[in-house]
């Protein structure tokens, strides 16, 4: 099994980020009230009643339909969600979030400083248990995610810029399966990706980067189209799970400015496609 390291391990520039945008306070309430629901049970909440904010953001059921989101207020436009959805092509799954603005058209802006930087995301919320990809089982929420932040490179296998180095990608989007946690730090239930205490050995995925996370850096590229964001995973790098939930986020992630845990939490939520994040969504 990996041996956990420290941030050393991540690679490249060194940076801060200033905030792209500032989710609706509504939505951050919804976002943070559901996550910190789904944390703190362990497992995932089946769809509730109807609430007044998921109303707005009523979903199709079914399988392959998705979750549809109206276009909606929350800026920069290329984080307002209108559909997402996950759907099985053959042998894959195919994780698809469309947004109202040009998807990945804004990234955090380099500062030169890895503590107190941020991390833009595109996030689908699943119900699939972590051991599904490597982690140790029932240690929170497992989802994947297409992320960009020009400060350090954290997929030091891959070389997604082919200019011969390994270590200065960051800011390029690509993809990663994390875990997520309440951040018991803070008093307003954000949530944080699961950290890995000194000591710890957890069971870790083989794409592990070596950071002190649970954290995964997969080989699938993402793929930012007009305003789509898409990401394939193979099918067999899951176990062919008969059938799982899911749901949709855009948000943004800030490294702790004292490198210590939590390391990542989860910083703001710009949107999330169920409105109350209740994982609608069904593959």
């Amino acid at each position: 099994m990996p041996r956990p390291v420290g941030p050393a391990a991540w690679t490249g520039r060194a940076s801060a980020v200033r905030p792209a945008g500032t989710a609706s306070r509504a939505a951050r309430r919804i976002a943070t009230a559901a996550l910190v629901a789904l944390a703190a049970t362990g497992a995932v909440a089946s769809p509730a009643a109807a609430h007044p904010d998921e109303e707005r953001h009523r979903h199709t059921g079914g399988s392959g339909t998705g979750i549809r989101s109206p276009r909606g207020d929350v800026r920069p436009a290329a984080f307002d969600l209108v559909h997402t959805s996950v759907r099985r092509v053959g042998k894959q799954l195919v994780f698809t979030e469309t947004v109202r603005g040009r998807a990945g058209s804004v990234r955090p802006e380099p500062t030169g400083e890895f503590a107190g930087s941020e991390v833009l995301s595109y996030v689908w919320p699943t119900s699939l248990d972590p051991s599904a990809v490597g982690f140790t089982g029932k240690s929170g929420i497992l989802a994947l995610a297409a992320t960009s932040h020009p400060d350090f490179d954290d997929t030091p296998r891959y070389d997604e810029d082919r200019n011969g180095r390994t270590d200065d990608d960051g800011a390029r989007w690509h993809s990663h399966w994390v875990v997520l946690v309440p951040d018991t730090t803070r008093p307003d239930g954000a949530l944080k990706v699961r950290d890995i205490a000194e000591g710890e050995r957890p069971d870790l995925p083989e794409t592990w980067p070596g950071v002190p996370l649970y954290l995964d850096s997969p080989p699938y590229p993402a793929r930012l189209k007009a305003g789509t964001v898409q990401i394939r995973v193979p099918l067999a790098d899951l176990g062919f799970p008969d059938g799982f939930s899911y749901d949709g986020v855009t948000a943004a992630l800030r490294v702790n400015a004292d490198l210590h845990d939590p390391l990542l939490r989860v910083a703001d939520v710009f949107d999330v496609a169920s409105g109350r994040l209740s994982l609608p969504g069904r593959v």
